[in-house]
């Protein structure tokens, strides 16, 4: 058994006794690089990561074709890496959609600043609520580039229907950091509002992310 084996096993063994706490943030990063480099030391890789992203939150959270320029890093880790921030991201939301109430503005806002967290490009999700403001359904409708993206207004009143919704809130992000709405913007907003009117659902809002803001279409009068 080797020196780096060694390691391994000690480090493994601190972790089952008492999880993480006492570990810095490197050193989480090495534990996970074991299981997608197996016959390396992962010690100076962890370094370079936060050297390069200054924390542990910047690593799991950087893009998966920046993380692949760090010394060391290939796909199987940097997938490793992405991987394990998307899924606890995914278990989080799942958690918090449980009995959920969505009935201001704000409580949108929060919610959407998490969902949107892990956003590369511009999406658009469809949030179904009954008319207590519980959320019934989280749909994501469509991605596009950084500049652009497409509404399906078919999936949207078809969300909708089969939810049983009262209300929907329509909700995109701009990657540029940008939150003013744009023409397109305003447009895909009164394609969504006519399309629900027609099933007698409401388009209750529609709410861009950037950054770690937001705007409402509701608060800011930009709905008719």
């Amino acid at each position: 058994m080797g020196v780096h084996d060694q390691h391994r096993q000690r480090v493994r063994r601190r972790f089952l006794e008492s999880g993480l706490n006492g570990f810095a943030d490197h050193e989480v990063l090495e534990l996970l690089l074991y299981y997608a480099i197996p016959r390396r030391d992962t010690n100076p890789i962890a370094h370079a990561l936060v050297d390069r992203f200054g924390s542990l939150h910047g690593v799991l959270n950087a893009p998966l074709e920046i993380l692949k320029q760090v010394d060391g890093v290939g796909e199987s880790a940097a997938i490793l890496l992405r991987l394990t921030a998307l899924a606890a991201q995914k278990a989080d939301l799942a958690a918090a959609e449980k009995d959920i109430i969505l009935d201001n503005t704000r409580s949108l806002g929060v919610y959407l600043l998490r969902l949107f967290s892990q956003e590369r490009n511009e999406a658009v999700y469809e949030l179904c609520l009954d008319r207590k403001g519980k959320l019934l359904v989280c749909k994501r409708l469509g991605e596009g580039s950084a500049s652009g993206v497409w509404l399906d207004v078919r999936k949207l009143v078809e969300n909708a229907l089969l939810s049983g919704a009262t209300y929907v809130v329509l909700a995109h992000n701009h990657p540029s950091g940008v939150a003013l709405p744009s023409p397109d913007d305003h447009a895909a907003t009164e394609r969504a509002q006519a399309a629900l009117a027609a099933i007698q659902v409401e388009l209750r809002d529609h709410i861009i992310v950037a950054d770690n803001d937001f705007i409402s279409f509701s608060e800011s009068g930009y709905f008719g």
